[in-house]
């Protein structure tokens, strides 16, 4: 995919994900949805860190977890930010293998502050 193309699209999932969490009073299906959103978002984000770091750096790196610690070598993250980040991999990982309902629980209520960050991402790649 083109990288324009892929901000595009990162930037209408960003969008549906901030809708879905600054809803009130989720449902059980509507936080499923939410983390359905989360997912979505997480795989475009890095793959967008993915083609930010080849176009802007000239680095080629494939898995989401190398994607965000080259991120973090480049200073778009943190070394905070890139713990943050990794933990986002962790629960992508988890939610799309499994269902737990207490780790549905649990990463819904986490979806507030990944989704803050991955708003934060997608502004410092597109500066």
């Amino acid at each position: 995919m083109e990288i324009t193309k892929r901000f595009a699209t990162a930037s209408r999932a960003l969008a549906k994900l901030h809708e879905a969490v600054t809803k009130e009073q989720l449902s059980e299906m509507e936080r499923d949805g939410l983390i359905q959103r989360f997912e979505f978002c997480f795989e475009i984000m890095w793959k967008c860190g993915k083609d930010y770091l080849r176009d802007a750096e000239g680095l080629d790196v494939a898995s989401p977890k190398a994607v965000i610690r080259a991120l973090r070598d480049v200073k778009v993250f943190s070394d905070e930010e890139t713990v943050l980040a990794l933990k986002m991999v962790d629960a992508r990982n988890l939610t799309a293998y499994t269902y737990d309902e207490e780790l549905a629980i649990k990463l819904a209520g986490q979806i507030p502050e990944y989704e803050q960050f991955m708003q934060l991402w997608y502004r410092r790649m597109t500066e």
